[in-house]
């Protein structure tokens, strides 16, 4: 006799945390390298930018977004997609897609994005509260980038801005090489080998 009884199967799909934040890491650590007056030039942080701060941290969102998390899902792909629109920004500026565009460039209108990131990024951050400790240091950090990066392209204290900025940009490296890490080593040890904190449990019990 055949079973005609319904069945429910459930997929488990790998945490795609930390490969997002490793494309994070890789990509901040090269542009604050710039930043810092480390390194010359956007040509060598354009393909970081594109394929470990773009196409990595969409493959998080992708898969954060299979797994139902919403937070991951707007975190991952929002930033992806700024990653992609800042190397395209980068493009133009140099003249890649002609020098009518690149003549034209307004330093301003990238100065109206980032503070459009910059909203974006406190309400993820209080957001973030609920996840874990490492995770909410990550986007206070970028909070504090945005803030260099607008007031930098309005031209507003634009030397302590791009210090603001530049120094966030490299700490928000190491705490994504933590946080990372910790995604990695934790499951695959199962158990607690690098702490991330617990939430603060102000907005969520």
């Amino acid at each position: 006799m055949s079973n005609n009884q319904p069945q429910n199967v459930k997929i488990s799909t790998a945490d795609p945390s930390a490969l997002g934040l490793f494309g994070l890491a890789i990509v901040t650590l090269v542009a604050s390298s710039l930043k810092l007056g480390l390194t010359q030039g956007v040509s060598f942080v354009i393909p970081w930018a594109i394929f470990l701060g773009a196409f990595a941290q969409l493959f998080a969102c992708i898969n954060d977004s299979k797994k139902g998390n919403t937070f991951g899902t707007t975190a991952f792909g929002g930033y992806a997609f700024f990653w992609f629109a800042v190397a395209t920004s980068w493009l133009i500026q140099n003249g890649v897609f002609g020098e009518k565009l690149a003549a034209t460039v307004d330093p301003k209108q990238l100065g109206f994005a980032y503070v459009g990131y910059l909203i974006f990024t406190i309400f993820m951050t209080i957001g973030a509260m609920e996840t874990h400790k490492v995770l909410f240091t990550i986007f206070v950090l970028i909070d504090f980038l945005f803030l260099g990066l607008s007031m930098s392209s309005f031209g507003i204290m634009p030397e302590a801005a791009h210090t603001l900025a530049a120094y966030s940009e490299l700490l928000i490296s190491i705490a994504a090489f933590y946080g990372s890490a910790a995604s990695v080593l934790n499951v695959h040890f199962e158990r607690v080998f690098l702490p991330v904190g617990k939430p603060f449990g102000i907005f969520k019990k």
